[in-house]
């Protein structure tokens, strides 16, 4: 996926959407982690609760995302 022209709240919560339904089964947790580690900039200004609202998916997904933000420090995507 790549990332969107205007990473704004609404098209956060659309690609963590898309990402969590289209994970892999068993994977959806490991896509959100992957969503804050390409997203961590744009996710803190939006509000990461904001975004796991607008994404439509339960509001426990929140700790996952920071997790993955967190990470983002430390990991490079290929």
């Amino acid at each position: 996926m790549e990332k969107l022209n205007i990473m704004d709240q609404k098209n956060l919560g659309k690609e963590l959407k898309e990402m969590y339904d289209n994970a892999p089964r068993g994977e959806q947790v490991a896509m959100i982690h992957l969503f804050g580690i390409k997203y961590p900039k744009e996710i803190k200004e939006a509000g990461v609760k904001n975004v796991v609202i607008e994404a439509g998916i339960s509001s426990t997904y929140v700790t996952e995302v920071s997790k993955g933000m967190s990470l983002s420090k430390y990991v490079k995507l290929i």
